[in-house]
């Protein structure tokens, strides 16, 4: 796989659309972090990491999704936008609006993960890595 963050939005994305409760994915600190975001912004229910079953060795990343209504994701749209074929820098300036400031998009700044706000708060830039509402 060329790109675990596109794996994880994806995995959240088909969860969402059949109506799961949680996802399960492999772990990696990218993926914690930008969960955590997601989870402090009110889109993810939990973030849980555990042992994975088979594998003593390996971890697996387990998260809880929100639904505002039976049926009803918290999230309507999450959408990559740094790929590793095209990497996505803006600056503190530059930092996008994501529908009128209703949605979030996530930031890798050198600060750590942040949404676009914190980092527009901090004047920082980064790179974008994806854009949820």
């Amino acid at each position: 796989m060329t790109d675990p963050i596109a794996d994880m939005l994806t995995r959240i994305r088909n969860a969402l659309a059949v109506g799961h409760r949680q996802v399960v994915m492999p772990y990696s600190k990218m993926k914690l972090s930008i969960a955590k975001v997601l989870e402090q912004q009110g889109y993810l229910a939990s973030v849980a990491v555990a042992p994975h079953p088979q594998q003593a060795a390996r971890q697996q990343l387990t998260l809880g999704l929100r639904y505002r209504q039976p049926g009803v994701p918290a999230i309507a749209s999450v959408k990559r936008i740094s790929k590793p074929g095209r990497r996505v820098y803006v600056t503190s300036q530059d930092l996008p609006r994501v529908l009128n400031d209703l949605g979030i998009a996530v930031v890798s700044t050198s600060a750590g993960l942040m949404t676009n706000r914190e980092a527009r708060k901090r004047r920082l830039g980064g790179e974008l890595i994806c854009e949820v509402y």
